[in-house]
């Protein structure tokens, strides 16, 4: 039941950098290439971006450390926000110098391919500067380059991802750090579609610290059991290479997703009529 849902394979090697984006920064001395590891962009797409600073020799020293805000905006909506710290700090940054920082970004699905004016492909605008973190205003972002990006809907025969069991409905807050997430019961299970070859599973997500503190957090592949560990933040992130032979031979595997602990908020939180048994957030499966 190949479908295109959930779910794309990050290869560990990168690819040949095909894609990518170039424009002088309208920062004085300062140019910026970004290219991505995949060398076609679709939703629904875990893949590395590679920014690439270059000062020349017109380069005048920054005074203080900025950070690189990242968004990707489809329409008038912010589809992705990859802000980062950059590893060497700006205020050490030299001229004719070369700086290079590398992120994992997931792009969601956004793509309607039943919209009547779909026409096979949707445009992202993607924009990159610098700012302040200690001025909370706004005002002081220094554009650096600014590209629209190509995006296609995933391959036909990617794995679909089916939350079967145990599993609450979607919530978004985009406000929050996840934006969005299903809550996990104590134990939950998803479907997958077996690839037969070796993929990257990808699962992202978060647990209630105050509610359930020391919470053991369980990730099982069929009867295999993948991982087991203690989140030590609010957050998570764990990315997996699975051998195809732990996939089994079916056309589908089971994926379930367990903690040790679970909660009833209205029980813990005086102003809470959350009567739900909760174990852990899920913002994503990811697997290809």
């Amino acid at each position: 039941m190949f479908k295109r849902l959930c779910v794309l394979l990050l290869t560990m090697s990168f690819f040949a950098f095909m894609f990518s984006c170039k424009q002088t920064a309208q920062v004085q001395g300062i140019e910026l290439d970004v290219s991505f590891s995949d060398s076609e962009l679709s939703d629904n797409l875990m893949t590395d971006m590679i920014c690439t600073w270059k000062t020349t020799s017109s380069f005048v020293k920054m005074t203080q450390d900025l950070h690189v805000y990242v968004h990707f905006w489809h329409g008038v909506n912010m589809l992705l926000q990859a802000d980062y710290v950059p590893e060497a700090p700006t205020s050490t940054w030299e001229p004719d110098q070369e700086y290079t920082f590398t992120q994992r970004v997931y792009f969601p699905p956004f793509i309607d391919e039943f919209d009547p004016d779909f026409k096979g492909e949707e445009t992202l605008r993607m924009s990159v500067g610098f700012y302040s973190p200690y001025d909370r205003s706004g005002e002081n972002k220094q554009p650096v380059l600014d590209e629209k990006l190509k995006v296609v809907p995933p391959p036909l025969d990617t794995p679909e991802i089916i939350y079967e069991q145990g599993w609450y409905d979607r919530e978004i807050d985009p406000e929050s750090y996840l934006k969005q997430w299903r809550w996990a019961a104590q134990e939950a299970r998803c479907i997958i579609d077996n690839p037969h070859r070796d993929a990257l599973l990808v699962i992202r997500g978060g647990v209630n610290l105050e509610a359930a503190p020391g919470q053991k957090i369980m990730f099982k592949i069929n009867d295999l059991m993948l991982d087991e560990f203690v989140a030590a933040e609010s957050y998570f992130e764990k990315a997996y290479n699975i051998k195809k032979e732990m996939l089994g031979e079916g056309e589908e595997f089971t994926l379930t997703i367990a903690s040790d602990k679970s909660f009833v908020p209205a029980k813990l939180f005086p102003d809470s009529t959350d009567e739900r048994e909760l174990g852990l957030q899920i913002s994503f499966v990811y697997f290809r």
